[in-house]
């Protein structure tokens, strides 16, 4: 709290027939605790929560205190002493509560209710431009009709906040987007996250009964420099840069340790919510500050490309006075109802992009080339430099791409050159400086032998990447292998690069399928494997057997197929063998499926290795058949949308929802004049209302069931 005097109070509640609930701010800060009758306990500490959380507002996300920090203290103070005398009155969102105890046996696990997608870069402004101009095009409206959102892209780690009747019951990180970790010992440490959100009379919308936000945590920039320096002192690493310490720092399982990095946080939006009767983005914002959260202060409508990039250009420089980092700036359609038709890819949001600002640049000089072998044999150069600051991170190595780029650049060992990371993130060599040549520069030749295994290392034609051509390559058989049981590929826990290592250097497995053919004695005898351990990781390894067939797809490591093409394919073939069997000509019909990656798909799945692994897959027992294939002979639900509320008696939403697409059906989360039909259960929600309003088909649960069976529209 701010440092204003304390204002002069003479008033001292001693008086036992007084009723709590008539106490004022006085009252309550010069209560004896001490002598607080049991019946009274309850009501003056809701008291002393209120008043506390009230201030908390006003101090943080008003910016306007409105009492002194030693009044606020005091409250504090009393709220704890209460507490002490009477501990059966804690809660969770007590204030008093924010450094809670260790976390035992590390984070659990956070499935988030919603996907928290990544956003898609813009470089330059050519990129931006084609980003709106798509989105005039798929709206079909002119530029003058569409309304954007801009704010600052601040550098941190993304969360995610739960409340539950306003009461924060969860934060989560954002993981891998579907899956995250539950951090909510540590994001109470942060001041700003309200521990209770205020009912706020002035803007006549209620609480929600569930309200999920997302917001980025983050070091400001003279927090990140003390928490340095102090690790310094200790003799510990420093942080690379402040969203690793922000990272870093929630993970942390002492909550103790993470309140001492004093974190900060901006919430810069919410998951849909069909009790809120917001139409924009903006007054979404607008509202979350209202009720409690800290939101940016420099978010601004915009409309066009020019007020957009006079945004970006202001930012572009000024962001240097600002108090943490930012690395750029995210254009979002303020219309919900925009954002709701432009929809999703697998990993960004249609209706948002990030323009990204120029990277910083630093000259450093090229110590030593070194290669790099990759997962599917690629020899990547790798510049090793002598480490340079930029961009708050310190730079040591940069990759060269292949060699056709070190020839194009003509980059030697010993050259000093321009610097810079690509999109603040990835390092990259910009140019040479040839005026600083002495003469003793080495030209750099790619090798033709594997500098892992020795194998021939050849560069196909058309191609610009050297490959080992072995497919017994320990770094291919290592990486590939880990990528296989990655998170996003076959997600076997407890299967990582250090795992497989000693699997490979045991010859316990030389491949992807052999993960499937492990026993019990074989895991037990490595280091640090005990009953629980192995039991844990076999069980993991079962358990995958029945990923679906999109994470099979991604997780084999086919050339050009990711997550989201690795759907695409999954969608369109009953099985793995059907897909196994399709030509070119076949492949390249499918929508998003380009050239490169139909001739990719048919060339992996030609290898005669490659089909003996494969058929040691299915052996296992892993799962080949697809699950969200949509019926070429009867797409009963093709082209319909649908939206679910209230509680069906014999499904649930989801098993609704799958039935729906995979019968070539597609579920939304709210109505429009675009949905075909709601199906309505018990104790409907709003969206019932609106279904009403715009003359939108409602069927229930039984009529859905026959027009499944039937293949005919009520």
């Amino acid at each position: 709290m701010n440092n204003m005097a304390n204002n002069e109070i003479n008033h001292v509640t001693n008086n036992k027939n007084s009723s709590p609930n008539e106490y004022e701010l006085k009252d309550l800060l010069n209560i004896d605790i001490k002598s607080i009758p049991k019946e009274h306990a309850y009501t003056i500490a809701e008291k002393l929560r209120e008043e506390i959380n009230k201030h908390n507002y006003y101090y943080y996300i008003k910016d306007n205190p409105i009492i002194s920090d030693a009044e606020y203290d005091q409250l504090l103070k009393n709220l704890f002493e209460l507490e002490v005398r009477f501990p059966e009155l804690i809660t969770p969102d007590s204030p008093t509560q924010r450094i809670g105890a260790p976390i035992e046996g590390g984070f659990s696990t956070v499935v988030h209710s919603e996907k928290m997608l990544s956003l898609q870069d813009a470089f330059d402004y050519d990129e931006l431009r084609d980003f709106l101009d798509r989105v005039y095009r798929e709206l079909n409206l002119s530029e003058n009709e569409v309304e954007f959102v801009c704010e600052l892209k601040i550098d941190g780690l993304a969360v995610s906040l739960l409340y539950e009747n306003g009461k924060l019951v969860r934060g989560a990180t954002r993981g891998d987007g579907i899956v995250g970790e539950d951090i909510t010992s540590n994001i109470k440490t942060i001041k700003t996250v309200p521990l209770r959100l205020i009912a706020n009379e002035k803007i006549n919308i209620p609480l929600p009964p569930i309200l999920e936000v997302r917001g980025e945590a983050y070091l400001s920039k003279e927090e990140f420099k003390r928490l340095n320096e102090e690790r310094e002192k200790q003799g510990l690493p420093v942080f690379a840069n402040p969203r690793n310490a922000a990272a870093g720092s929630l993970r942390q399982i002492d909550p103790r340790v993470t309140a001492k990095r004093n974190l900060n946080i901006f919430i810069y939006g919410m998951v849909a919510n069909e009790y809120l009767p917001i139409k924009t983005h903006y007054e979404i914002l607008n509202y979350l500050k209202e009720i409690g959260f800290r939101i940016n202060p420099n978010i601004r409508k915009v409309v066009g490309f020019e007020e957009i990039k006079n945004y970006c250009e202001y930012w572009k420089e000024k962001r240097r006075e600002l108090l943490y980092e930012t690395d750029g700036i995210v254009i979002k359609v303020n219309s919900i109802e925009f954002q709701k038709k432009l929809g999703q890819t697998t990993r960004n949001p249609r209706w948002a992009i990030a323009f990204k600002f120029p990277p910083e640049e630093k000259t450093t000089r090229v110590l030593d080339i070194k290669v790099s072998v990759g997962r599917t044999g690629a020899l990547t150069p790798v510049a090793v430099l002598e480490p340079v600051f930029i961009s708050g991170s310190t730079v040591s190595s940069a990759t060269l791409h292949n060699e056709d780029e070190i020839k194009k650049k003509d980059v030697r060992i010993g050259d000093w050159v321009l610097v810079h990371k690509a999109g603040d993130v990835i390092p990259e060599i910009v140019k040479v400086i040839k005026e600083r040549r002495t003469g003793n520069e080495k030209i750099f030749i790619m090798p033709d032998k594997c500098p892992v295994c020795g194998s021939d290392a050849i560069k196909p034609e058309g191609e610009a990447v050297r490959r080992c051509t072995s497919l017994a390559c320990p770094a291919v058989q290592h990486e590939a292998i880990v990528h296989f049981a990655s998170k996003s590929g076959m997600d076997i826990e407890g299967l990582g690069p250090a795992i497989v290592d000693k699997l490979l250097q045991k010859k316990l497995i030389k491949d992807v399928a052999d993960i499937y053919y492990l026993k019990y004695d074989d895991i037990y005898g490595l280091e640090n494997f005990k009953e629980k351990s192995t039991t844990n990781l076999l069980n993991a390894i079962n358990k995958s057997k029945s990923r679906p067939l999109s994470r099979l797809l991604y997780a084999l490591g086919i050339r050009y197929v990711g997550e989201h093409i690795a759907e695409v394919l999954a969608k369109n073939y009953n099985d793995l063998d059907e897909l196994m069997n399709a030509d070119y000509e076949e492949l390249s019909k499918i929508y998003e499926i380009g050239p490169k990656i139909a001739q990719s798909v048919v060339t992996f799945f030609k290898q005669p290795k490659n089909r003996e692994i494969i058929e040691k897959l299915r052996k296992a027992g892993v799962n080949f058949k697809s699950e969200a294939k949509i019926s070429k002979a009867n797409p009963k639900f093709e082209g319909k949308t649908f939206v679910l509320t209230g509680k069906l008696e014999t499904l649930t939403r989801d098993e609704a929802k799958d039935l729906i697409e995979k019968n070539g059906g597609k579920v939304t989360a709210s109505v429009s004049k675009n949905t075909d039909y709601v199906i309505v259960g018990l104790d409907p929600g709003n969206k019932l209302n609106d279904a009403i309003r715009l003359g939108v088909k409602r069927i229930n649960e039984q009529e859905f069931k026959e027009m499944l069976e039937s293949g005919s529209y009520k």
